[in-house]
């Protein structure tokens, strides 16, 4: 759990009010939203699971790649995995590696977000230079 306060505050008290209200520690809830708006130019489908409970320190999310598969992300501290194989799916038996970012592990599931993400980029370069001349 990241927390910003000073050290003497959480000695102090280790739920300081103040700290939390100021939003200080990360909400994967509030994560999950973040990456679900990032990335969904280049997928299908993309959202934060309303079925399954998410928390402070994990949230799901339910992708369709381009490709037409299904898949149920967890993400936490650790970074984004694959936990099941439909939309709000948890498989317990699953141990699928952590990804740090949502690219990476897009990056592995789909060459169509591959190829999405690429002509994105592509374009912006194009934007970019045209601005410059």
């Amino acid at each position: 759990m990241e927390v910003d306060c000073q050290p003497e505050e959480s000695i102090v008290s280790s739920f300081d009010e103040d700290c939390i209200e100021l939003g200080d520690v990360k909400d994967m809830r509030l994560e999950a939203e973040a990456v679900v708006n990032d990335v969904l130019f280049a997928v299908a489908e993309m959202h934060v699971s309303q079925s399954l409970n998410s928390a402070s320190d994990v949230a799901y999310i339910n992708v369709e790649t381009r490709e037409g598969n299904r898949y149920c992300l967890e993400l936490t501290e650790a970074g984004l995995r694959v936990v099941g194989y439909a939309f709000d799916q948890v498989n317990e038996d699953l141990t699928n590696q952590y990804h740090e970012t949502v690219y990476s592990l897009l990056d592995t599931l789909s060459p169509g977000y591959r190829e999405a993400f690429g002509n994105a980029l592509l374009q912006r370069l194009e934007r970019l230079k045209q601005n410059g001349q």
